[in-house]
């Protein structure tokens, strides 16, 4: 475990998770930079947390929030149609990649349950799940230590719910809390535990609540989730997800990100014919 103190930037730190999260990196005595829209929106903040004012879809609006820092937290997320999710849940990830200029941090990514299934109505509609799954294969190809982590249904778990499942292969597609529910406090102490616990380097996994206590170690936990494939063309996902979004298929302006983010070394996948979706 590494113990050492981080400066660590919270990315959606005004939101109902990100707040925990800001909390929680102060509680185990991190440097916490919150990134908010606007001052006002930084209302209700603890004192001891830096406040930057950048947008996340104006890339260079955002050297100052990622200046120094150790690791980078994101729970950020649009409640809108398919341009918001394109332009906040995954161009919000692009942007910091690109204003890290390929400085390398830890990174926690807090995407969704359910983020592979495609054929649901919501997805259609916004695509949401889509765009947060490309948010998560840049982060995998960026080369940057990372933890990925899918919450089930924020706060409801019922009061006796604390015991922390991680699952893997995203095969809970209700839409529904029947998929799992969870704490948005313990996603924090998840997402913030990531950054200094090496069982949780470049893993991913659906964070769930059952019946029982709230764990007093993640260590072990962690440990028992299998890391994500190294070889990022043949798995750009995580481990067992459905093969059901081709790289050869995607967008060309994904695919340009992609190759822009990906770590020195490893070849680019190939551009595929046609324009961008």
């Amino acid at each position: 475990m590494n113990t050492d103190k981080l400066t660590v930037l919270c990315v959606g730190a005004t939101g109902s998770v990100g707040r925990h999260v800001v909390e929680e990196a102060l509680r185990r005595g991190h440097a916490v930079r919150a990134l908010v829209r606007s001052r006002a929106r930084a209302a209700g903040l603890p004192a001891q947390a830096q406040i930057v004012v950048g947008e996340l879809t104006q890339p260079d609006t955002l050297a100052q929030a990622v200046a120094g820092v150790d690791a980078i937290v994101f729970t950020h997320g649009s409640n809108g149609g398919k341009a918001d999710t394109r332009a906040i849940d995954y161009g919000g990830v692009r942007n910091i990649l690109f204003a890290l200029g390929g400085r390398k941090v830890h990174i926690a990514l807090m995407t969704a349950i359910g983020v592979t299934d495609r054929a649901s109505a919501y997805n259609r509609r916004t695509e949401a799940h889509d765009w947060k799954r490309r948010s998560e294969r840049l982060v995998r190809a960026s080369g940057n230590a990372y933890t990925i982590v899918r919450p089930g249904w924020f706060d409801y778990n019922n009061v006796d719910q604390h015991r922390l499942v991680m699952l893997q292969g995203d095969k809970r597609h209700a839409g529904t809390p029947d998929d799992g529910a969870v704490a948005r406090r313990q996603i924090a102490e998840v997402l913030v535990a990531s950054l200094t616990l090496d069982e949780a380097r470049n893993k991913t996994f659906e964070l769930v609540a059952e019946t029982g206590p709230a764990p007093t170690d993640l260590a072990p936990l962690l440990r028992a989730v299998t890391a994500d494939s190294a070889d990022f063309d043949r798995a750009p996902d995580g481990v067992g997800d459905a093969a059901n979004m081709p790289l050869d298929q995607e967008p060309a302006q994904v695919l340009a990100d992609l190759k822009l983010f990906r770590a020195p070394g490893v070849e680019p996948a190939p551009k595929p014919n046609g324009g961008e979706a």
